[in-house]
C-alpha cells in the first residue's frame, strides 16, 4: 500500500540490490545504457563538427555558426527539464525509451533539411529527445549498482558512450572529404547515422526492467519485489531476495522522503540538507559547461581560426577527441579510489591549464597533445560529476533534482557559442580559454565548500548524511 505523500519510505529493494554480487546481468545493463549515451555524446559534439561545415554550405556568419551549436543544446535544456520530471513521475524505463525515439525521429528529419532555418528547428526538437539521456544514465545505473562498484561501472558505461566523440570527428572528416555518398551530401549522413543507431538502441532497451528503488518510492512494493527477485535470480543469488523489513539496516530505516507531485519534489530539494546540495549543483552545472563543452564545441572552429583547413581541423580535433574515451577509461579506477568531489576539483583544474596551452599553441603536435590531455582530464571530470549528481539526492527526487540542475548546463551551452564565437573572432582563443579558467576556479570553490561526500556509501546513506 502506498504511503502518504512526503512520508518516508522503507523497503528491502535497496538492501537486496546492495548485497548482490556483480553479474553478467549487471554488465549487460551497463553496456545497453552505455550504448545509448554514445548517441547522446555523438550528438552533443556533432554541433562543433557541423558548424564549420554548414558555414560553408549555407554561407553562415558568426551568429549562424553559433546557432548550429546552440540549437541542439537549447532543445536539450527543454528536454532535461521536462523528461527528467517525467522520469520521477512515470519511471526511468519509459522515459529512456521515449527520449531515444524522439531523438531518432527528428535527427533523421534533420538530415534532409532544405535550408538552415528548418535544420535549426529540427535540431532543437532532436535535442529535446536527448536532454534527459545522461541524467537517466546516471540515475538508472546508480539505482541498480552496489555502492562499492557504483562509480566504476557507471564510468564503464560512459567509456562506451564517449567513443561517440572521436567517431563524430572522424566521420565528419571522412564524409566532408567524400562530399556526396549515393547523391546525398556527406554531412547529412552524420545525422542519419545518429538516428538509425539510436533506433537500434531503442529496440535493445526493451529488455531493461524498471528501477525497484523507484517503484518503492511510488509505493509499488509488490512490483519492486518481483523485479528484485528476478534480478537476484539472474545474478545467481536468489536467496538474497528473501528480505524482510526487520533486516533493513538502522542507517536506512530512517528512510528517504516521498514526493508525488513536482511541487513536493521542489519543496524537498530546497529544504534542509538538500537545499545546500541543490544550490551547489545549480552553480556547478552553469560553470561546468564552460569547462567541459567549451572545448569540444569550439575546438574545430578555433583550429580554423588558427589558419588550418576544415579537413585538417577536423583531423586534429579527432586526434584530440581520442582523449575522451581514454579519459573515461582512466576514470574507472579513479572514481572509487578517490572521493568524488575532490576528483572533480583536480580534473577541473587540469582542464583549465591544458585549455590555455591549446589556445596559445601554433604547432600542430602541441595543439593535438594539449587537446588530448585536456579531453582526457575532461572525462575524468565528467564521469566523476555524473556519478556524483546521481548520488546526492533521494530516489523520489533524484531525476528531477539532478535533471533540472543539469538543464542549466544545456541552457548555458546554448548561449555559450553566441558569446564565445564572436569573442574568439575579436579577442582570440587565449582570451576565451583564459576566461574559462577563471570560471573553473569558481567551480572548484563551489564543489569544495558545498558538496557532500559520497564515495563508497549506499545511496540511502548519502541521502541522509549531513555531509
Amino acid at each position: 500500500m502506498a504511503t502518504d505523500a512526503g512520508a518516508p519510505t522503507t523497503g528491502g529493494a535497496s538492501v537486496v540490490l546492495e548485497s548482490l554480487p556483480i553479474s553478467r546481468w549487471h554488465k549487460l545493463i551497463v553496456v545497453l545504457v552505455g550504448i545509448g549515451s554514445f548517441f547522446d555524446l555523438y550528438e552533443v559534439f556533432l554541433g562543433g563538427v557541423l558548424a564549420p561545415i554548414l558555414t560553408k554550405e549555407f554561407g553562415l556568419g558568426s551568429v549562424g555558426k553559433a546557432a548550429v551549436v546552440g540549437s541542439g543544446f537549447l532543445g536539450m535544456f527543454v528536454g532535461a527539464n521536462v523528461l527528467s520530471i517525467l522520469a520521477d513521475r512515470l519511471g526511468r524505463r519509459r522515459v529512456f525509451l521515449l527520449n531515444l525515439l524522439t531523438y531518432s525521429l527528428f535527427s533523421l528529419l534533420c538530415a534532409f533539411s532544405p535550408n538552415i532555418e528548418v535544420f535549426l528547428v529540427l535540431r532543437f526538437f532532436a535535442g529535446i529527445g536527448l536532454g534527459c539521456e545522461l541524467v537517466l544514465v546516471d540515475t538508472y545505473l546508480a539505482e541498480f549498482l552496489p555502492a562499492g562498484v557504483r562509480g566504476r561501472y557507471i564510468a564503464w558505461a560512459y567509456t562506451v558512450g564517449f567513443l561517440g566523440v572521436p567517431v563524430a570527428a572522424l566521420l565528419g572528416g571522412k564524409l566532408v572529404a567524400a562530399r556526396e555518398i549515393a547523391g546525398i551530401d556527406g554531412w547529412r549522413w552524420l545525422l542519419v547515422f545518429g538516428a538509425l543507431g539510436a533506433l537500434f538502441v531503442l529496440w535493445m532497451r526493451r529488455v531493461l526492467p524498471e528501477s525497484p528503488r523507484w517503484l518503492e518510492s511510488r509505493g509499488r512494493r509488490d512490483e519492486a519485489e518481483r523485479v528484485v527477485r528476478d534480478i537476484a535470480a539472474k545474478a545467481g543469488a536468489p536467496e538474497a531476495a528473501d528480505v524482510i523489513p526487520e533486516r533493513v539496516p538502522p542507517a536506512l530505516r530512517a528512510a528517504e522522503p516521498r514526493a508525488r507531485t513536482t511541487s513536493e519534489v521542489l519543496k524537498i530539494a530546497f529544504t534542509g540538507v538538500y537545499r545546500r546540495r541543490t544550490v551547489m549543483l545549480f552553480i556547478f552545472q552553469i560553470l561546468q559547461t564552460v569547462a567541459y563543452y567549451g572545448f569540444g564545441t569550439l575546438a574545430p572552429t578555433v583550429l580554423v581560426a588558427k589558419g588550418f583547413t576544415i579537413t585538417d581541423s577536423l583531423g586534429y580535433a579527432a586526434l584530440s577527441f581520442a582523449g575522451y574515451p581514454i579519459g573515461s577509461l582512466l576514470s574507472v579506477p579513479l572514481v572509487e579510489r578517490f572521493e568524488r568531489k575532490y576528483l572533480i576539483i583536480i580534473a577541473a583544474l587540469l582542464i583549465a591549464g591544458f585549455g590555455i596551452v591549446f589556445a596559445a599553441a601554433a604547432t600542430p603536435w602541441i595543439i593535438v597533445l594539449a587537446g588530448f590531455l585536456l579531453t582526457t582530464s575532461s572525462n575524468v571530470f565528467s564521469n566523476a560529476f555524473h556519478i556524483y549528481q546521481a548520488e546526492i539526492f533521494p530516489t523520489a527526487i533524484r531525476s528531477t533534482a539532478s535533471g533540472t540542475a543539469y538543464s542549466l548546463s544545456r541552457a548555458t551551452s546554448a548561449v555559450l557559442p553566441f558569446i564565445a564565437v564572436p569573442l574568439l573572432a575579436t579577442a582570440g582563443p587565449v582570451a576565451v580559454f583564459g576566461g574559462s579558467a577563471v570560471l573553473v576556479v569558481l567551480l572548484c570553490l563551489d564543489v569544495g565548500i558545498l558538496g557532500p561526500l559520497s564515495t563508497g556509501r549506499a545511496l540511502e546513506e548519502v541521502a541522509l548524511a549531513d555531509r
